[in-house]
Formats: C-alpha cells, structure tokens, sequence
C-alpha cells in the first residue's frame, strides 16, 4: 500500500496567474471605506496571509483594527474580487500535475494558502478548479503562514480519518515562505519560479526542490 501523502498547493503565482486582481480588489475596498488612495504601495504581499497584509496597511495609515473592521474590508474586497476573475489565468503544467496526482495511488492535492477562503475559491472557481481540492487551510485559518500546515494535516485527517505525518507532507509554492512554512514543520518543499522570486533567488532558500514551473515539478521522482 503506498503511503499517503499531501501535495499542498499554493494558489498566486503557483496555481494561477492572478492578473493582479487581489492587489487591486483591497486597494478598492480601502479607498471606498477610508477613502485612501493607494494603501497598499510599498507593501509586500507575496507569500504572505491577506490578514497579515490587511493589518499592515492598517498600522501605516493609523487605521484601528477593532471594532469589525477586518472582517468589513474582507467582505468588501470579496466583493469587488469577485467581479475581477476574467483576469485570472492557469499556470502551465497545473492540468497536467493534478491530473497525474489524483490519477496515482496515495497523492491527495489540497490547498496551502494565504488567501482567505473565500477568496481562494473565488479565484479557483473562475477556471473549475476547486474540484481537484476538497480541503486546504487558509489565511483565515492562521494569520502566521508557518502555523497552517498543521490546520491543512488536521483538516484532511477530518474529511478522510487517515493520519499524515508532516514528512510526508509536500508543500509547493513560489516564494520563500512557502518554503518556510513547509520546513518548519520538517515537510518537503518545492519551490516554483512563476511568481516575483527568481529561480536563483528560490535557490538560496532552503527549499529541497526548485523548478521553473509545474511541467518540471511533475517530472520529479518524488511525484511519479
């Protein structure tokens, strides 16, 4: 019986290429709600949580986060977010890569992601992936990244009954922290150059894989 193990995706950059709609959905929800224009410039959102962002925008602009104020700016930027999926588009070698894992015994793909849920299955719905992830932990699960690997073992162990040990656990994504969130836990990571980190920049983290993309990450040996 092969052994089970959790193929853990990252969505931005990784899955999809958003088109920018996530940068452009919050900076809209901001500049309608605290009329701010530009609230995110100069804020990093590669590979971390859409809470983490959310708050840092918040303290640069001296805005409380009490009060509902979180959970109002989610809402409206789902909102806005929503009507932004024509933009997104599929990464190259993601049909193929889920096609063979789903189609191989004791692969099970799920989701790793800083998107809140919601916005993770905006995104995905506009190109009929969700089916190929039942379950998955999000940034609104955990807003430290480091901490939604356990969420993601803890969730699939619900849906299915089975246990995963962390070191069967493979987490893919395209910045160095999806790479240290999957090190932090003694998974295995494979970094992917599709997003704002380069190939040799994503050498230099600790990542025991780094690929130009899905095509090349489904001709690894630890995925066949």
């Amino acid at each position: 019986m092969a052994t089970t193990k959790l193929v853990l995706f990252d969505i931005d950059h990784t899955l999809v290429d958003p088109g920018g709609i996530g940068r452009y959905s919050v900076t809209r929800a901001f500049s309608e709600l605290f009329s701010v224009k530009d609230a995110f410039s100069g804020i990093k959102m590669a590979g971390r949580t859409d809470i983490q962002i959310v708050k840092e925008a918040l303290s640069a602009h001296r805005i409380s986060s009490g009060n509902g104020i979180i959970p109002m700016i989610l809402n409206r930027y789902l909102e806005i977010l929503e009507r932004q999926t024509d933009k997104i588009r599929i990464k190259p070698g993601v049909a193929g890569l889920l096609g063979h894992l789903e189609s191989t015994e004791g692969f099970y793909p799920g989701l790793l992601t800083g998107n809140i849920s919601q916005g993770a299955r905006i995104k995905l719905a506009a190109l009929n992936l969700n089916r190929h992830f039942p379950f998955g932990a999000f940034g609104d699960d955990h807003e430290d990244r480091n901490e939604l690997l356990p969420i993601a073992v803890d969730k699939f162990r619900m849906m299915t009954g089975m246990d995963v040990a962390f070191r069967d656990c493979i987490v893919i994504g395209d910045t160095p922290h999806d790479v240290q969130c999957a090190t932090a836990w003694g998974a295995i990571s494979i970094a992917v150059s599709t997003g704002p980190y380069s190939y040799e920049s994503l050498m230099e983290t600790e990542a025991d894989y780094v690929v130009s993309d899905l095509r090349e990450a489904g001709k690894l040996r630890l995925l066949v």
